[in-house]
């Protein structure tokens, strides 16, 4: 298994450059096929009319949008040819949150950015990452906002709970962790919603995907009720130094983590190193 055809989600953002710059470095590794799949929010119509001006700010946007598209679709192309690596442009029309998932389908991995509440053209659509990594049937590699990533799969850390999600992702991203110097699988034990005994040891997966040929460490946390999962998944990956966490999503019912919140949704709020999720 590797990748061979990947898509990354570019838009108006000041971080989609080094979006395409970090999926062109994957493709050139994994000889794969990249497009760049162009899509940002565009407000309806009727929504012109609802303030007076809107109108006229959003004809200045666009020109602004305009020149950014053009000048991202040039440097796509130039850094193809300059890397060697086949791929395509593709504007996508209509709703992103519906047809970029759609696009990514026919993906072998998807790249996508963290929504950074800094930088309103990173805003695509209501919990866009969410509804890819959701609806794509597809793995995301997700990128924080903040920080620079020169390296990517060198030291994984895995948030293994058993779960079904998180075996998707441990064999989506089977590709990364065979070229990995060290992998590490992290669980939690002893969670108080669990029955004893009930979850998938980590030293199980960590046997499968030791036959792979992955260099593969097993990391035990004991006892941590009164602790967010996912404050103590990220800080465990920096104490490992880990340049990507791969971990399943949602693993709860969606509505219930974007209310009440879960690791899932932390990480998509909070991550500060390169995540591939799978749902």
């Amino acid at each position: 298994m590797s990748y061979k055809s990947i898509v990354v989600h570019l838009d108006a953002s000041e971080r989609a450059h080094p979006r395409l710059e970090f999926a062109l470095r994957l493709a050139k590794r994994f000889g794969a096929h990249l497009t760049g799949a162009y899509a940002v929010f565009t407000p309806e119509p009727r929504s012109f009319y609802v303030m007076a001006g809107s109108a006229e700010y959003f004809e200045k946007h666009d020109a602004i949008r305009s020149a950014r598209h053009g000048s991202l679709e040039r440097l796509f192309h130039a850094e193809l040819a300059r890397a060697g690596v086949p791929g395509q442009w593709v504007d996508v029309e209509g709703h992103a949150n519906t047809e970029v998932s759609r696009l990514g389908r026919c993906a072998d991995l998807i790249v996508a950015g963290q929504d950074d509440p800094n930088d309103p053209e990173s805003y695509i659509g209501d919990h866009f990452p969410e509804t890819l990594v959701m609806s794509a049937g597809r793995p995301a590699l997700l990128i924080p906002y903040t920080g620079v990533f020169p390296a990517i799969g060198e030291r994984v850390m895995i948030a293994w709970n058993g779960s079904r999600e998180a075996t998707r992702a441990v064999h989506d991203a089977l590709p990364i962790l065979k070229a990995a110097k060290q992998t590490t699988v992290v669980s939690i034990n002893g969670m108080k919603s669990e029955p004893l005994g009930s979850r998938i040891p980590g030293a199980d997966i960590a046997a499968v995907i030791a036959r792979h040929g992955v260099k593969v460490d097993i990391a035990d946390i004991d006892g941590v009720d009164d602790v967010p999962v996912g404050e103590i998944l990220m800080s465990r990956s920096s104490d490992l130094g880990a340049d990507l966490v791969v971990m399943g999503a949602y693993g709860h019912a969606r509505w219930q983590e974007l209310v009440l919140g879960g690791a899932t949704r932390t990480m998509f709020k909070s991550m500060t190193v390169p995540v591939v999720m799978s749902h």
